[in-house]
Formats: C-alpha cells, structure tokens, sequence
C-alpha cells in the first residue's frame, strides 16, 4: 500500500464503502474465504476492480487487526468535512443542528462504536482533535460497520476553540460528567446541540469542560461507578434522539394515539351525561290519563276475534263482568282500571300454613296370621 492508499477491511464496511461509491483500487481476498465473498468478488469485477488474492497472516499484518473477515479494499484517501459542511447538512435536512464531539478517545473501538452509534440517531457530524486522539485506523472503521462512509468527519487542531465557535453559532455544547448535578433524562438536550464525550480515563479535559454550557450524567444504581465510553456515549445520543424526536428545531413529535398539548390548546372537558328523569305514575287523585308513549313507537290495540255466534258473545260478556268485579274490588279509591288490565290472581292468606300438631299419624299395623299347623292326618 502506498502513503496515499486507505484500507477497509470486513465485509460489511467493503459494502458500504461500495453503497458510497469510494474510489477503489484494489481489492484484497484470502482464497481460503472467497466462495463466501463470492458477490463482493462479482461486483469489482463488474467495477473492473483488480481482484488480488492475499494469505490470511498478510492481510492481518496490512489491516493491523484480525477482524477482516477475509476481504479488505484499498480506497483513495479520505475527504473530511469542516464544520461548516455539518451545519450546511443540518440546514439541508431542516433540522437543529446536532453534533458529536470526542474529546481525545484512546481506543480506536471506541471511536468506532460512537460513530456507528452517531450515525444510527441521525447526527449531521462528528468533531475530534487532531492530537491524543485514537486514527481511524482500519480497526476503527470495522467497528462502524461502514458508518463513517456516510457520515461527515471534521478533525480540528483547536477543540475548545472549535466548541466556542459552534457556541457563537446557537449551539448549546453538553458534556457529561459523573458528578454533574442533573440526570441526563432531567437535561433538555431539544433543539441546536453539541454533544461532548470525553476520554476513557480522564473523561473531558479542563479547557472543553469550561466551553460545556450544561452538564449532566448518567444514573448509576449497581456496584459498577463507570461505564465504557462508547457505551456512555451512546445512551447520551439515544436519549438525545427521545426528546429531539423529528419536529421542528427539536420539539417533540406527538407519536400514534397522543396529541401535543401545546399545538392542540386546551382539551375541552366532555361533562357526564344528565340523568334522566323517572316517569311518574299518574297520581291517585288525578284524572286518568294514559302516560304518552314515546315519539316513533306505535301504540298497541287488542282487538277480539269476531265471535261465530252471540251464544259465544254472551258468555265473553259474562266471563268479562266476572273477572272485573275482583279487580275493582282490590283498586284504590278514586283510581279507575283499565279495560286491558291483566287478570289478578286471590290473595295469599296471611301468615304462615297450619302444621298439624304432633307428628303424624301412622295407621296401626295389621296383625299377623300365624300360620296353621297341620293335622296328623294331613
């Protein structure tokens, strides 16, 4: 490889690094796993890519790892962004502004991690000094999985400068530290952010701390005190990616089945239904009037069958007059009965029935015939 040659290795990070249409040169294959890079082998064919066949210690000695997966790609050198291309994308996007800063990370895992993290919430950039900083080393790339090919880099020589100027742009710079006062659920990280996440061993160095405008930290109920920085990192920007959501200039989005208050106004309150008054019975002094029936349901008539014979009608008329004097007879005074008034059966009489006294009685047993004896003679 020459100086101004780059490598990539794994599969994954070769797929992207093809998705982003970097400039490749070469591509480097172990023949002991090239029926399973087989497609990737097809594709720079069809680029007219040199496909160059590679021992496996070699390719482990050239990327500096032994995570390639078999495969690895020579590319032109990267190009990196500055910090105005990120505020250009975020405004290209019509969002806040939302920016990671690595303030001198040590492990290149690390910064990998962090980047495929970045990339995942929807971060416009990534920010990290030139100096004490861990390279995008091959190492580093494969743990992206491919995320820096799509996401804008910009290493600086002054990270407390770079931070003051992002501030006198609108942006607030967030950092986290253990002893902060506030949790980061409790931090207001909506609109133009800058998120800082310091080094595994020292955490932010003194001169970033001081451009931080607000600090916060990360609840810890085990025995562990620490999380890994990448790990810290990355709840930082999921929660980050909560209260942001996708509004504008970061104002929450009322997902499925909510409303945002503030837009909709007040709620009306729905009042309870008024009960419905109980229909009083016609007054036992009052006229008879029958009780209206109710709009739309048609009032029922019985009517009789025409009798065959005024025999028949005679003894209607009779049963008629019989079961009506009963039923005037339980009426209350001053009250008249319908003609349509259902029979009424007799009174039950008062109290308890009459239990005969003593236990019953049990008829007397027959007496028994002995039998006859038989006669000497029978």
């Amino acid at each position: 490889m020459g100086p101004d040659d780059e490598l990539v290795a794994g599969r994954r990070p070769v797929e992207e690094a093809f998705t982003a249409r970097r400039e490749a040169r070469r591509l480097l294959v172990t023949p002991q796993r090239r029926q399973p890079l087989e497609r990737l082998v097809l594709h720079a064919t069809n680029l007219r890519i040199p496909i160059v066949e590679v021992e496996g210690g070699t390719l482990t000695a050239v990327a500096g790892f032994d995570g390639h997966q078999g495969v690895a790609l020579v590319v032109a050198p990267r190009r990196w962004a500055t910090t105005d291309e990120i505020l250009a994308r975020a405004i290209e996007r019509d969002e806040p502004p939302f920016i990671l800063i690595l303030d001198s990370l040590e492990d290149p895992q690390n910064v990998g991690t962090l980047i495929r993290s970045a990339e995942a919430v929807g971060v416009h950039g990534v920010i990290f000094p030139t100096h004490r900083q861990a390279p995008l080393t091959p190492a580093a790339i494969k743990a992206s999985a491919g995320a820096v090919e799509h996401l804008l880099l910009c290493p600086v020589d002054d990270l407390p400068g770079a931070l003051a100027d992002l501030h006198s742009r609108g942006l607030r710079i967030a950092g986290s530290e253990a002893e902060a006062p506030l949790t980061v659920r409790e931090t207001d990280l909506r609109g133009p952010l800058a998120l800082v996440v310091g080094s595994e061993g020292q955490g932010l160095g003194p001169a970033v701390r001081r451009r931080c405008d607000l600090l916060m930290r990360i609840p810890m109920h085990g025995v562990v005190g620490s999380l890994n920085a990448a790990v810290a990192g990355s709840v930082l920007l999921f929660e980050a990616l909560a209260q942001r959501g996708t509004g504008d200039l970061g104002a929450p989005v009322a997902t499925s089945g909510s409303v945002d208050s503030r837009a909709a106004g007040p709620v009306e309150q729905v009042q309870p239904n008024e009960p419905i008054e109980p229909i009083e019975p016609n007054a036992p002094n009052a006229p008879n009037e029958p009780n209206e029936l109710p709009k739309g349901r048609p009032k029922r008539v019985r009517t009789r069958p025409q009798a065959a014979s005024s025999a028949a009608d005679d003894a209607m008329q009779t049963g008629e007059a019989a079961l009506a004097e009963p039923a005037a007879a339980v009426a209350e005074p001053g009250a008249a009965v319908a003609d349509d008034a259902p029979d009424l059966l007799p009174e039950a009489p008062n109290g308890p029935p009459e239990v005969p006294n003593g236990p019953p009685e049990v008829p007397a047993a027959r007496p028994r015939r002995s039998p006859r004896a038989k006669a000497p003679g029978d």
